[in-house]
Order: C-alpha cells, then sequence, then structure tokens
C-alpha cells in the first residue's frame, strides 16, 4: 500500500499508470493546447506573418501541424496502451539499456536548457514590464515553474485551467484591438513587411519547434484512457495552438509591421494583456521541466538500479535552470540545444517502428499489460538502434532539403526497420538482458 501511494505521488515515474487513475482527455487537451499557447508560439506566429503572406503562412502552419498531430497521434497510442512516459517505454522499443540512458540524458539536457532559456526570457519580459532587475525576476519565476512541477501532473492541470483561458483571451482582445484600424480581409489580404519566408521554411519552423514536445507525448499520453482519447486531446490542442494562436500573431504582425511581439501585444492589449501573454509561457516551461525530471528518474534506475524521487530531481533541476538562467549562461547554448533537437526526432521514429512494426517485444508487454506490471526483463542494448539513430541524425543536420526534423525522422525509422528485417528475419534476437528488478531504498 505505502509503495502504491509513493508512485501515485511520484507520478508513476517507473510504473505503468494504472487504470483508475486516468483522466479525462479534455483536461488533458487543455494541457496539450497550453503548451502550445505560449509567448513562443504566439512569437512564431508573429515571425511568419513578418515574412509571409496570411494564406502562405496558414499552409506552412498546416504542413508542420499535419506533421506533429500524426507523430504525435501514434507516439502518444503507444504511450496510453502501456501506460508509461518516452524514457521508460523506450527500454522495450528498441533502445534497451544503452539506449535508454543516452535518450535520458539527451532529453534531460535538452528540455532543463530550454527551461533555462525561457525562463531568462520569461524574467526579461517582466523586467521590461514591470522593471526590476532580470536576475531577481528569473529567480521568482524559475522558482515559480519549480513549485508547479514538484506537485506533479495534477498541479499542471489546474496551472493550465487557469493560464490557457487568459492567455486565449488576451488573444483574441488583440485581434479585436487591431480590428479598429484594419478590417479582417485588408489583413489577410496584406503584404508582409518583413523579408520573404518560404513555405517551406515556415513548415520547418512550425514542426521544428514543438517536435521535441511531441516526441515526449507518452509523459502525457499515459493518463489517457483510450486511443480516440489521444487523437481527440491532440487534434484540438496541437489544431488550436497552431491555428488559433499561430494565425493570430500572423495577423498581428501584418497589423504593427512588427514581429516583436512585446511590442505588438503592447500595441494592442497594453500592459496587462502582456503580463498575461508572459506568464503563459510557464504552460511550456512547466513540461519542459517536469519531462526532463521524468528522464532523469529513468537513467538512475537504468545505471544505478536506484529509485529516486520525481520531486526532488524537479526541485534540484530546477534550481540549477533557474541558477544558469540568472547568470545568463544558458543563452551561449542554444545552438547546442537546437543540434539537440535534431538528435531527439529519431528517437521516436524509431520508438514507433519497433513498437508498431518489428514488434520483438509485443508479446511480453502484452502479458504484463493486463497484470499492471512491467516486463521482467530487457535488452542491454541493440546496435541497430544506435545505426538508425545515427543516420537519422546526420540527415537531419546535413541534409540541406526539405524540413530538418523530419529528414531524421523518416531515415532513422527506414534504416531502423530495413536492418532489423535484415537482422531478425522473424527471429528473436537477444543482445544481452538486464533485470528490472530494483532494489528498494
Amino acid at each position: 500500500m505505502a509503495e502504491a501511494s509513493r508512485a501515485k505521488l511520484d507520478d508513476y515515474s517507473l510504473e505503468r499508470v494504472p487504470w483508475q487513475d486516468r483522466r479525462s482527455w479534455i483536461g488533458i487537451a487543455t494541457m496539450r493546447f497550453g503548451q502550445l499557447s505560449a509567448l513562443s508560439q504566439f512569437l512564431l506566429g508573429a515571425t511568419l506573418g513578418f515574412g509571409m503572406t496570411f494564406w502562405n503562412a496558414f499552409w506552412a502552419l498546416t504542413l508542420g501541424a499535419v506533421i506533429l498531430e500524426v507523430l504525435s497521434i501514434f507516439i502518444g497510442i503507444a504511450g496510453m496502451r502501456e501506460g508509461l512516459s518516452t524514457t521508460l517505454l523506450i527500454r522495450w522499443a528498441g533502445f534497451g539499456r544503452v539506449g535508454s540512458v543516452l535518450v535520458s540524458l539527451v532529453i534531460a539536457i535538452s528540455l532543463i536548457g530550454w527551461f533555462g532559456i525561457q525562463n531568462q526570457v520569461f524574467a526579461e519580459g517582466l523586467s521590461q514590464l514591470l522593471g526590476g532587475p532580470v536576475w531577481a525576476w528569473s529567480i521568482v519565476t524559475g522558482l515559480l515553474v519549480t513549485v508547479v512541477v514538484i506537485f506533479g501532473f495534477l498541479s499542471m492541470g489546474y496551472t493550465a485551467y487557469i493560464a490557457v483561458p487568459l492567455f486565449v483571451l488576451v488573444a483574441l482582445y488583440s485581434v479585436g484591438s487591431a480590428f479598429t484600424h484594419y478590417s479582417l480581409p485588408d489583413l489577410v489580404a496584406m503584404a508582409p513587411p518583413g523579408p520573404h519566408i518560404s513555405i517551406a521554411a515556415g513548415a520547418s519552423m512550425v514542426a521544428g519547434g514543438f517536435i521535441v514536445g511531441a516526441i515526449i507525448t507518452p509523459d502525457m499520453s499515459r493518463y489517457n484512457r483510450s486511443a480516440a482519447d489521444v487523437v481527440k486531446q491532440t487534434v484540438v490542442g496541437i489544431t488550436l495552438g497552431e491555428y488559433v494562436i499561430g494565425l493570430v500573431g500572423v495577423l498581428l504582425a501584418h497589423a504593427v509591421k512588427s514581429g516583436d511581439v512585446i511590442t505588438i501585444v503592447m500595441s494592442t492589449s497594453g500592459v496587462i494583456g502582456t503580463i498575461i501573454l508572459v506568464t503563459a509561457t510557464i504552460k511550456i516551461n512547466d513540461w519542459n521541466l517536469y519531462s526532463s525530471s521524468l528522464g532523469i528518474v529513468n537513467l538512475a534506475d537504468t545505471m544505478f538500479g536506484k529509485r529516486i524521487s520525481r520531486a526532488a530531481v524537479a526541485l534540484v533541476f530546477g534550481i540549477l535552470g533557474t541558477v544558469l538562467s540568472v547568470l545568463g549562461i544558458l543563452t551561449h547554448f542554444e545552438g547546442f540545444l537546437t543540434v539537440l533537437g535534431v538528435a531527439i526526432p529519431p528517437v521516436g521514429a524509431i520508438l514507433l517502428t519497433e513498437y508498431f512494426v518489428v514488434r520483438r517485444f509485443e508479446p511480453a508487454l502484452r502479458e504484463t499489460r493486463e497484470t499492471g506490471t512491467l516486463p521482467p526483463t530487457y535488452e542491454a542494448w541493440n546496435p541497430l538502434t544506435l545505426v538508425a539513430w545515427a543516420a537519422g541524425f546526420a540527415a537531419g543536420q546535413w541534409l540541406h532539403w526539405g524540413i530538418p526534423s523530419l529528414n531524421a525522422l523518416v531515415v532513422s525509422g527506414v534504416v531502423y526497420w530495413v536492418l532489423s528485417v535484415a537482422v531478425h528475419r522473424g527471429r528473436s534476437v537477444n543482445f544481452g538482458s538486464v533485470s528490472t528488478y530494483r532494489e528498494p531504498v
């Protein structure tokens, strides 16, 4: 009983989420929309509007959203079916022990880096609006998000219920203010005020901007009750986030003739609206910290066989990210974090290929799914995964055609499937095994 209570308090970091703790898709869709209804998404829309016509921006958003929705739905269904977080699920989805450690490390570094960067942006926005030193606001905002994440999935849901409606009201009010000077047909027909952006480049920005969020969908969808719920929350959350927030940003960039989102909102909704807009960033930053903490919990379990508290990890990493944002160090790591953004899409492709096509671990997962436990063993390592991952990363990094994140996704998935067919040929090949048993700590 005590073990079950601890697992629930720790958001089932190393267990399947039991059916009695699954939740309504509406609340999860609100959190999904909250990930996209943030300053970063508004900025993306404004950037597209500054360099694209309305309809070109619409098609760029459409192409990017379709990529994200298809990826999120299938990865999300895997997470829902197994009730497992991303970094836990991949142990039985082609990565094994070594791959799971690498993925946990990459996701943790990437997301804690973006947590620090967005916290710095968050603080700089409040400093411009309300005064006071950026470092002080960095501490306030970083600790605020950390407290929300410590209390887990439930508190993040309550935060979404507050932040998301306020954000939407401000966005709609901003558009309404713009309509006092221009009609909707005028804004739609208006030429972009800035340098030209192609539809392909725009779609790359849209897909690349949230591809990591799509890969870590199981962290959220493991609380869903059915595949239909995953589809509904993904279509509603991503479609509303991309179209409502993105297209509002496009229209306002045309109206204000600027790609600076703070300038746009200050000129249309004033200081209060801008404060709400900036503080809505909490709804993407809490997921950055939450998923990175899940990754570290999995890493500690996989490498050392030790179970550590997700809440404690969130506290430590929240403080670390906050300190780094206070020091301003993280702005120097944006290029490195962008590289990590190309390294993560192959994880989703390999996961999907193994889980839905190759299916070597399907019998073990099915049997233990019925009892709510985990398969007793998993691979020590899988060399095919490492080869496919490297191929996908190379395609995303150096293939100068199309959408880099999509290139990485497709190449890694195809390479993994071809290698699996060639090596396994319908036989189960064991690359060593590791027990899931852990000594209590």
